[in-house]
């Protein structure tokens, strides 16, 4: 129900049957929740948030056919905050945050069709989407989400997709981004998946690669880092729930959760990104009944630097749906960090400020 847009753009024919009429639809997620923290630095609060378990967002996606087997396609989408009613722009925090006014999620186009689809613009990374919506019961959201240790940032600028599925279950999918105004090596990115989906279980593997990020440091100097994420990603449905499963690699120092390209240094007093780890997942999702669906997780982080800052996060959750559109949910997670590691509870929108947190809200999709 809260796939992501690029899902509906590499279906591409799914969107040209939804848009067929009108060519354009609007769609979004309103979420919102109460946020309990704790062992934060600086003191723990207890708040409002928007965007815990989906980040609240409005979007329109299209199609017009412009062969018998060929449609143009698009889409945009942009984050709102229900605790403050405003655009989620410079409120942003966390390793995406430039300080502007962007849209925060995905703006794209494209053209779909039996080839497959090929989109350019503002996208989900593919090692993103492989962890979020194949290896994580809690798809990327309330405090259980898997991008509290795995990973690094969730979209890439100036990105040119192309995915295909195929028949027989197989997938595929490249991508390609360069950074602006830079025509040189530096900040450029790649990418590349492949999956299979057989009955009940669902397999994918992906990998990106960015190289030597450029960062501003003190506006008068630069670093150059990189960062490299491989993950294998995996989920087989049982007659009793789902399993999930996810092994990652990632080297660099851009590749860590921690990292935050305008202030690289400081991620946190008591951390900093680690830049080689080995990251396993396991959980699984539970339906009690026709509306409750009960989830857990386990993370473990295995720092591969000298500093051996290792994490592991333990996270149980529960849905009640109201109907196809509407549910409750509620979440707990706890991280163990390690040797001065630093990482926090967040949620799918903000990075979090202590290593344990609650969520308890209401998401409507429309």
């Amino acid at each position: 129900m809260l796939k992501s847009l690029v899902t509906i753009a590499v279906l591409g024919g799914s969107a040209a049957a939804a848009c067929a009429q009108s060519g354009v639809t609007t769609y979004g997620v309103l979420d919102a929740g109460v946020v309990g923290e704790g062992g934060c630095g600086k003191g723990c609060t207890t708040r409002v948030g928007s965007g815990i378990a989906s980040t609240s967002r409005i979007g329109i996606h299209g199609s017009e056919a412009i062969g018998q087997t060929t449609s143009a396609i698009f889409g945009v989408e942009t984050e709102m905050r229900l605790d403050t009613g405003r655009a989620a722009g410079r409120e942003r925090q966390g390793s995406e945050n430039r300080g502007d006014d962007r849209l925060e999620h995905q703006a794209w186009v494209g053209l779909a069709g039996e080839f497959g689809a090929l989109t350019i613009g503002r996208q989900y990374n593919l090692q993103y989407l492989a962890l979020t919506d194949v290896a994580d019961p809690f798809k990327g959201g309330t405090a259980g989400s898997a991008t509290n240790l795995i990973g690094g940032p969730r979209r890439t600028d100036n990105s040119v997709q192309y995915y295909k599925t195929f028949p027989n279950g197989f997938s595929g999918g490249v991508s390609w981004a360069a950074r602006d105004l830079d025509t040189s090596a530096a900040g450029r990115a790649w990418g590349m998946t492949v999956g299979l989906s057989a009955g009940p279980l669902t397999v994918r593997a992906a990998h990106r690669n960015q190289n030597a990020v450029r960062v501003n440091l003190n506006s008068k100097t630069s670093n150059d880092t990189n960062s490299k994420n491989s993950i294998l990603a995996a989920n087989l449905r049982l007659g009793w729930g789902t399993a999930y499963a996810a092994y990652s690699i990632s080297r660099g120092l851009a590749s860590s959760p921690l990292f935050n390209p305008d202030n690289p240094y400081g991620a946190g007093i008591a951390g900093t990104p680690s830049t080689r780890s080995r990251d396993v997942l396991f959980g699984f999702a539970v339906p009690i009944d026709h509306s409750v669906t009960l989830l857990t997780s386990y993370i473990r982080k295995n720092d591969r630097d000298l500093a051996n800052q290792d994490a592991n996060q333990m996270a149980i959750g529960a849905s009640y749906a109201l109907s196809r559109r509407t549910d409750f949910y509620a979440a707990y997670s706890h991280i163990r960090n390690r040797n001065g590691a630093g990482y926090t509870v967040g949620n799918a929108s903000a990075p979090g400020s202590g290593n344990k947190a609650f969520n308890i809200g209401m998401r409507h999709a429309f």
